[in-house]
Order: structure tokens, then sequence, then C-alpha cells
């Protein structure tokens, strides 16, 4: 069963998966050829790569996401990696479709720090008609998410690995006891995702956690709340 009926977040998705499905193939190759090259192939060179990529997340974590926000009823969300903003989508459905039955107010904050992307990725969500639920804030993370809602109720953490751990220090002492926090690829990437997952393996920190078995990994954790 789909997860929305709505035929303009529909279309939208399935235009940008299909995008992201044709990418696929140059992306490999390029991760292929850059391990190959070992440390001569540098950040501002992947960057440059994946400017104009989705990088999208798989569909069956963006679906899993979803069901994740419906079951808990979350209604305060971030993100912290948008790129051009599939994952987003499927979490501002979710949002919506939690507000219709059970009321209150919502919203999606969303980052972004390539400006090209940013811009894209609100032209989606016009399209897709949830542009009222997102917060797409554009620049450095640890900036932008200086603010933030209190009683966070979900979170997905898809951004460049170095920054994993400040991410989720960041958004940590808002979270509300229950909630959800997803963070991509820490199975097939796992030593480089060591210290992200010292923090959410930390009973001090408040947090429960394990690796589900999606492809590359997902780690899966929630915030019970510190002692």
């Amino acid at each position: 069963m789909p997860l929305t009926t709505d035929p303009a977040l529909q279309g939208v998705l399935s235009r940008l998966h299909a995008l992201s499905d044709a990418q696929t193939a140059a992306l490999a190759a390029f991760e292929a050829d850059r391990r190959a090259a070992g440390s001569t192939v540098s950040e501002e060179d992947l960057k440059t790569f994946r400017r104009d990529k989705l990088v999208a997340l798989d569909r069956d974590k963006a679906e899993f996401c979803t069901r994740l926000c419906r079951a808990t009823g979350a209604r305060r969300v971030i993100e912290i990696g948008t790129s051009f903003g599939v994952s987003t989508l499927y979490l501002a459905a979710a949002v919506r479709a939690n507000l219709a039955a059970l009321g209150g107010e919502g919203i999606v904050v969303a980052t972004e720090y390539e400006p090209s992307k940013a811009a894209q990725a609100r032209a989606n969500f016009a399209a897709a008609g949830v542009a009222d639920l997102i917060d797409l804030r554009e620049g450095d993370f640890r900036e932008t998410l200086k603010t933030l809602p209190p009683a966070i109720d979900f979170v997905l953490v898809d951004i460049w690995i170095r920054y994993a751990r400040a991410a989720i220090e960041l958004v940590a002492p808002h979270l509300r006891p229950g909630a959800v926090v997803v963070c991509d690829n820490t199975q097939i990437q796992r030593s480089d995702y060591a210290d992200y997952l010292a923090f959410v393996r930390d009973p001090a920190r408040g947090f429960t956690s394990m690796t589900l078995p999606f492809d590359g990994g997902l780690e899966f954790s929630v915030f019970t709340g510190r002692a």
C-alpha cells in the first residue's frame, strides 16, 4: 500500500527516485575510483562531483522512516542533510498525516549546506505541496540548528560522516524521551562512524541503539532519557 495517495507528492517522488536511480552507477564508479586512489581524492573533489547528484536515501529506508514517524506520532522532525529533498518529502508526508490524525502543530526542520541543492529542494517541496510543513535552513548546520523546537520526536542523520557526531550532540539536548534517531550506512562504513556510534551506544547519553540490516546498515536509536 502506498504511504501517500497524494498525486502531487507521488509524482515528485517518482521523478526524483528515477533521477536518483539513473545516477547510481556514476556514484558507485566514483566511489570505487576514490577507494582505489586512497587519500589522493580530496573531500573537495567529492563535494564537486556530488554537487548535482541526489545522493538520496534508499526507498525502503525512506519508507521505514515514514512508518516510524507515523507509529510514534512524530510532529517535530529534524533532518540533517537534505540534498534535493527526497527523504524530506517522506518525512513531511508523515508529519502531515499525523497532524490530520492528532491535531496540533508540526514542522520538518531540514538542513542543506549546498545552495544549489537547497534551491532545488525548495522547488521540489513546492511542487509536492508540502512546502508549508518544511523549514529548510541553508548553511552550516552547526549554525542553522542553534535554535530548535522543543521535544523533538524524530531525527534523520544523513550527512558527511565526519559531521555525524557533531550533529547528534547538537540535537540530543532537544529530544523528548522516546524520540527516535536514524543514521544511514552505519554498517558499511562502521569504522568511519565510530565516534557517532560511541555516542548513541553510551547509556550515559540516554540512548539505546542497534544497527538494522538495511543495505549499508541503518542505525536505529531511541532516546530513553537521561537518569
